[in-house]
């Protein structure tokens, strides 16, 4: 059975879609809510490799405790050195286990097991089979933990193993994809039970990266020793370390007398689980779906229940999710001058997502990027004329991007999360489609010209005079406003475009967005605005980064919106 890059593929696609499930149910080493997430980051090399599976396996980098595992597996899974796929399952385990200071029953390393022995049992046993096998070894993890038996829900690391081989050998065996939802497979337990209490762990998880004054067999005993959840496995010429610690700068003093640290991150692990099962979202009679290209970070999509479709960045040879990189990185890829693009979900990631949320919930409402800037409706209306007979999904093309959107987005979502009729809901989302305004201020046309968006000559004189330009994504493309000088110019035509707009305080919602200027708009523009109009309510969130790559750093934007009394 050889790996084909489509199989590595939709099994990272199939993980993608239930990723949110997986952070949801995320409970043991710790309930930080960030497994899905994890892996997503650790496996984004895989969605690239259609060209050469192995250059994409040399890119996996892990993030977080299931990550890092995953990429320890997965490494010597994809190998393509014409051993078999039994072989390499084997090796791959193996690996898995010895990358673990103390190897823990009931996670992940339960599906590896569990394919280890169906592969070699076997001669390439087909899709049911497997799927059985990995299902069963999934539901066992739920008595193999206290914190899972407790929680009443499966690994999440094991599960996000199921999904990702669910897609995988989908694909490899050839047959069709219509088997029994996620959502029957594992009915009674994908939900954290409201008794369960996440403790806290004052500790923080380390990520690095150790260039060793010397190779010895004991060094990685003795650094996996330093913290808890240690993952420590080869990585190139160094060691990829990851541990859990109360004290990252001793930790990191302690590193430091191995060798050299030429990657470091730490993070302190708050208990997220038990926030998000406090707030329930049963009332909802209908579920709000968006694109990440909405500037709607994910925390907050989380605080509201919005399911989001990710899109994709790509930067210095490395792919993440848009809502999982880093603004920071990328603005600063940006003005380094390196070359960073964005792409799409495929029309299969698409289509999987509106499945799983239709598995998932009653109705949902897709609020979908305007078709004027992709083809997310479009593949939406299709997807369901084929096959939502019972209209699940309701879908608008909101002819916005950025900031409006996100504003259509919350807003509406709020009036779901009271428990309204799914009609009202709808009604309501299509008169903000209407009603919300957004104005983006452009620092430098480069970018917009690099992209095609602007002609060269107009980007030059643009430049050259020190032009800002003022524009507005709305339903039949990017229309401009006017020009201004600065930053101050900026904020009084803001200013002046809300003093127009003759809403009340109270019922005005402002949301503000920045690039690499957060620090200005917290200090300049949010405390002018929360001056002249008191009452009002004022977010400040990053700009979406589909729309940081094409309009580049410096840019802000403001939406605005009144809002439902």
């Amino acid at each position: 059975m050889n790996v084909t890059p489509l199989a590595c593929i939709a099994a990272y696609e199939n993980l993608s879609v239930w990723a949110a499930l997986l952070d949801k149910i995320n409970v043991f080493p710790v309930a930080d809510g960030d497994t899905g997430a994890n892996l997503r980051m650790s496996l984004a090399p895989l969605r690239e490799c259609s060209a050469d599976i192995g250059l994409a396996v040399s890119h996996l980098r892990g993030v977080g405790n299931s990550g890092n595992i995953a990429v320890a597996f997965f490494r010597e899974f994809f190998q393509t050195d014409g051993r078999t796929l039994a072989v390499r399952a084997e090796k791959a385990r193996d690996k898995a286990y010895k990358s673990l200071a103390e190897p823990s029953p009931g996670t992940m390393l339960e599906v590896f097991d569990a394919l280890a022995l169906l592969l070699d049992s076997q001669q390439e046993p087909g899709f049911l089979a497997i799927r059985k096998a990995l299902q069963e070894s999934v539901l066992s993890t739920v008595h193999r933990l206290p914190e899972l038996a407790e929680a009443g829900v499966v690994d999440s690391g094991a599960l996000g193993m199921f999904v990702f081989f669910d897609g995988f050998f989908q694909i490899m065996s050839g047959e069709e994809r219509h088997a029994t939802p996620l959502t029957e497979l594992f009915a009674d337990s994908l939900q954290v039970r409201s008794s369960f209490f996440s403790r806290e762990t004052n500790h923080y998880c380390v990520e690095a990266v150790l260039l060793p004054q010397q190779q010895s067999s004991e060094i990685f005993s003795r650094i996996a020793e330093l913290g808890e959840s240690a993952v420590v496995q080869p990585d190139g010429a160094g060691i990829k370390v990851h541990l859990h610690t109360p004290d990252p700068l001793c930790l990191r003093e302690q590193l430091n007398t191995f060798g050299e640290l030429v990657d470091w991150s730490d993070e302190a692990m708050d208990p997220m689980v038990q926030d998000w099962n406090k707030k329930s979202f049963s009332r909802n009679r209908i579920r709000v779906m968006s694109d990440s290209a909405a500037s709607i970070p994910l925390e907050l999509a989380r605080t509201h229940g919005v399911l989001l479709l990710d899109s994709y960045i790509l930067a210095a040879e490395q792919i993440l999710p848009e809502s999982l990189f880093s603004p920071e990185v990328l603005y600063g890829l940006m003005n380094a001058g390196e070359k960073v693009t964005t792409a799409q979900a495929s029309n299969d990631e698409r289509h999987l997502h509106y499945q799983a949320a239709c598995a998932q919930y009653e109705k949902v409402l897709y609020l979908c990027t305007g078709s004027h800037f992709t083809g997310n409706f479009s593949a939406a209306m299709a997807w369901k004329k084929e096959y939502d007979l019972e209209d699940r999904l309701l879908v608008i093309d909101s002819g916005a991007a950025s900031g409006r959107l996100a504003i259509m987005t919350i807003l509406t979502s709020r009036l779901a999360e009271q428990g309204s009729a799914a009609d009202d809901v709808v009604a309501y989302a299509q008169t903000l489609v209407e009603e919300v305004k957004e104005f983006v201020f452009i620092d430098e046309l480069k970018y917009l010209v690099a992209g095609g968006r602007v002609s060269k000559t107009k980007g030059f004189f643009a430049d050259l005079f020190n032009m800002k330009p003022v524009i507005s994504p709305e339903a039949d493309g990017v229309k401009k406003y006017g020009v201004v000088k600065n930053r101050a110019g900026q904020l009084d035509f803001a200013l002046n475009k809300l003093s127009s707009a003759g809403c009340a305080d109270h019922d005005l919602f402002i949301l503000l967005q920045y690039s690499d200027n957060k620090e200005w708009l917290q200090e300049e523009v949010v405390e002018t605005m929360a001056q002249q109009y008191p009452d009002a309510e004022i977010l400040l969130v990053p700009l979406s980064l589909t729309s940081g790559v094409h309009m580049g750093p410096g840019t802000w934007s403001m939406a605005f919106a009144r809002k439902r009394r």
